[in-house]
């Protein structure tokens, strides 16, 4: 380029630097973190919990659920249910359908990104064209046009459109991070408790064989007494009764064992046919202690609070976007290339063509599509904000409702465990004083049926306590491994925030 067109462009790229100058202005309401439970007061402890454990007061929530979870499930100590975890943590399907929609979020970040820089294209062309006869020269041509053009076009973010939009797509892309981890806690604890109810019906088939068993041996006394002339014939009717009732139950329980396998086999990505489970004699193993001294803390760490914040935040960017319309769009447009009717000489210096200046299209008239474009975004954010407040108290909710269980629970199996003692020391007396021919078999029925109900209940309780030591690890967010436990007998000391997630 010469230098007197080089003096041309001068009046030109004068005026697009002055506009360069005003960049930086961003319009719309910078995003801040809304109280989380509107005008209500955050409570000071979980209830019925602050007096008995010390737990402390609650701080401001600050959403963390970006910091490592940790292998929670260890707190368990059992060897084949650390073996699930980790084939479900890597083989499940709702999990890779979690990770591809982050890898898309990733994805769509750099599309946003994309619009802060100039953008360049390339569209060479080759035309052949006839000029009319009736135009003033009255001679008509015929020739070819040969273009190797080179367009390029930055849009001057002079009022954050492109800024917020990338804004917006980072906080989606944490929320996406937020539901992966979601997903992730979800399945985890899916398959702990479908593991500990499956070694709670293995316990329950060991236990109906063994009452089968001593039912037999019953029936064979009774049959034997009622030889003797010392029973009837309907202590023998009882006792077969007794006998098939027991067998009946085992197709039930066996079948809930098949469906809770086929279950885990689909959680941890592996076909029902060839999945196995490692057998296990060993009693189910009584429920952990879960550590409650931070629960502000651990509750911070639940992902589905942290993605809803993310999406205030995102929606919160688009008002930004929407309020961007009623400005003026600045755009800086540039061409540069070659041109000529003849292939040999298309990249000789005469052949140079070229344009810059910039372009500025405003919203004169837009029949309120703009205003409601905004009135839409608003209405949006306010629902990001209802629906993140809604998961704070449902994240309430899931915490005292899992404590409730623990504690009602602890007592129900206290209960049944004593009664249980009970009904078996009954049962040795009403044997021993049945062989004696004190009293009938119908009472010595009657008291095994009892045992077996309350030997059942004693392995369900078992099972349901476990699955609530699961259930209140997945309503705190998880966030801590077997041998990374906060100690319980130290509470959170007032005003301590966790680390915020990255911000935008």
């Amino acid at each position: 380029m010469k230098m007197p067109e080089i003096r041309r462009l001068k009046p030109v790229l004068g005026g697009a630097c002055a506009v360069l100058l005003l960049a930086g202005c961003t319009v719309g309401p910078n995003y801040q973190r809304p109280a989380a439970l509107g005008t209500n007061a955050m409570p000071a402890a979980f209830a019925g919990t602050a007096a008995a454990t010390n737990l402390g007061a609650w701080k401001p929530a600050e959403p963390a659920a970006h910091l490592p979870r940790g292998a929670w499930w260890e707190l368990f100590g059992d060897a084949e249910l650390n073996r699930l975890e980790t084939l479900a943590t890597a083989g499940n399907q709702q999990l890779a359908a979690a990770l591809a929609n982050f890898e898309q979020a990733r994805a769509l970040v750099k599309v946003a990104r994309a619009d802060l820089f100039p953008q360049f294209s390339a569209a060479p062309s080759v035309n052949r064209q006839r000029t009319s006869q009736n135009m003033s020269t009255g001679i008509s041509s015929t020739f070819n046009t040969f273009t190797v053009p080179l367009d390029a076009s930055w849009e001057l973010d002079l009022w954050g459109r492109v800024r917020r939009t990338v804004e917006g797509t980072r906080a989606r892309l944490t929320a996406a991070a937020d539901d992966l981890e979601s997903a992730k806690l979800a399945i985890q604890a899916e398959v702990a408790t479908d593991y500990f109810t499956l070694r709670a019906l293995e316990a329950q088939h060991a236990l109906l064989e063994d009452t089968i068993e001593t039912y037999q041996r019953y029936l064979q006394l009774t049959q034997n007494r009622r030889k003797s002339g010392i029973a009837t014939e309907y202590d023998v009717s009882l006792a077969e009764t007794q006998l098939e009732s027991a067998n009946a139950q085992v197709p039930t329980v066996d079948l809930q064992h098949d469906n809770l396998h086929h279950a885990l086999a689909t959680l941890c990505g592996q076909p029902a046919t060839s999945f196995v489970i490692s057998a296990t004699k060993s009693p189910l193993t009584a429920a952990p202690r879960i550590p409650l001294a931070v629960p502000s803390q651990l509750l911070e760490r639940r992902p589905d609070i942290a993605a809803a914040e993310r999406l205030m935040a995102a929606a919160n960017a688009d008002l930004g976007v929407a309020t961007s319309a009623f400005y003026p769009t600045v755009m800086l447009n540039g061409f540069a290339g070659f041109q000529s009717i003849d292939a040999s000489t298309l990249f000789n210096w005469p052949s140079r063509v070229w344009s810059v200046g910039p372009s500025l299209q405003l919203p004169l008239f837009t029949g309120g599509r703009n205003r409601a474009q905004l009135a839409s975004a608003r209405a949006a954010y306010d629902a990001t904000v209802a629906n993140y407040r809604q998961t704070v108290l449902s994240a309430f909710q899931d915490v005292e409702d899992q404590l409730a269980a623990q504690r009602l629970l602890a007592r129900e199996f206290d209960a049944e465990s004593s009664a249980l003692k009970s009904a078996r020391r009954t049962l040795e007396i009403s044997t021993t004083r049945y062989k004696g021919g004190v009293i009938t078999y119908l009472d010595v029925a009657i008291i095994q049926s009892t045992a077996l109900a309350h030997e059942q209940t004693v392995v369900q309780l078992s099972a349901s306590r476990l699955a609530a030591a699961v259930s209140l690890i997945k309503a705190l967010g998880a966030g801590w491994s077997a041998d990374q436990r906060p100690p319980a007998s130290s509470p959170p000391s007032p005003g301590t925030a966790a680390a915020p997630p990255p911000q935008n």
